[in-house]
């Protein structure tokens, strides 16, 4: 037995820190098993299966602004390294496990007026997700997001008393056997709002353990499609696993 980064780190000829890395992404699994634990003690013939990153690709770049399609599993603050940009900030982030449109500044005059776009509630922002469960009814949810620490990472939760205010409208678009392709509208930008308010209403988006989906998937199946603000608009191509459930 051997803990899991030194068996992966021997197996594809990597440092550990290399090792580690994949597995803490979420890239490494065992048959259909995502690796979770790094240092967890492993059988000395265990067989790693490597995922890999999309490519990154560019939507649109001017003089003000850099729209991108991030794909899954990559996280926002490597994009700038990504696309070899200089001279860009994330005027935004999305979470590493979601897909699409995500917003870059390549001036600072731009970055501020983005900012204040954002603070009051002049951009708009539509997503697609598959969630578990029958969805057939448009539905908005209007319920306060308040979020802390657990286990080192962010854990959202609807709570009356200490949240913040929060709105997402969903709208049915697909129904697969027991799952469901919805569009999501946010009106505010709560921590995990999305997920915390699908949820909420019984359908946790498909592969969101943490918050209570119970369907395995190799990422949780949310893509940011679409973003307009100051005058721009912008659209990411869904990518296949959210174009069609399995």
């Amino acid at each position: 037995m051997q803990k899991a980064y030194k068996l992966l780190a021997l197996q594809e000829d990597i440092s550990n820190k290399k090792a580690k890395e994949l597995i803490d992404r979420g890239l490494v699994y065992v048959l259909d098993r995502k690796v979770k634990i790094a240092r967890a003690e492993m059988p000395d013939n265990t067989r790693f299966r490597v995922e890999s990153i999309e490519k990154v690709n560019i939507i649109y770049q001017d003089e003000n602004i850099v729209a991108i399609n991030k794909p899954a599993l990559l996280d926002s603050y490597e994009l700038a390294d990504a696309i070899e940009e200089d001279e860009t900030e994330l005027i935004h982030r999305l979470d590493r496990d979601t897909s699409g449109v995500l917003l870059l500044s390549r001036n600072d005059e731009f970055l501020q007026d983005a900012i204040k776009a954002f603070k009051s509630r002049k951009v708009k922002k539509r997503y697609v997700a598959w969630v578990e469960g029958v969805f057939f009814e448009e539905t908005t949810i209007d319920a306060p997001i308040a979020t802390h620490k657990q286990g080192g990472k962010a854990f959202s939760e609807i709570n009356e008393k200490r949240g913040r205010p929060a709105i997402t409208v969903v709208r049915p678009i697909e129904i697969q056997g027991k799952k469901s392709k919805v569009e999501i509208e946010i009106m505010t930008g709560r921590t995990h709002q999305i997920r915390v308010h699908l949820s909420s209403i019984g359908h946790p988006i498909v592969g969101d353990e943490r918050y209570g989906s119970v369907t395995r998937s190799k990422r949780i199946l949310l893509h940011a499609k679409a973003i307009s603000l100051l005058g721009y608009a912008f659209e990411a191509k869904e990518p296949r696993d959210i174009v069609k459930y399995k």
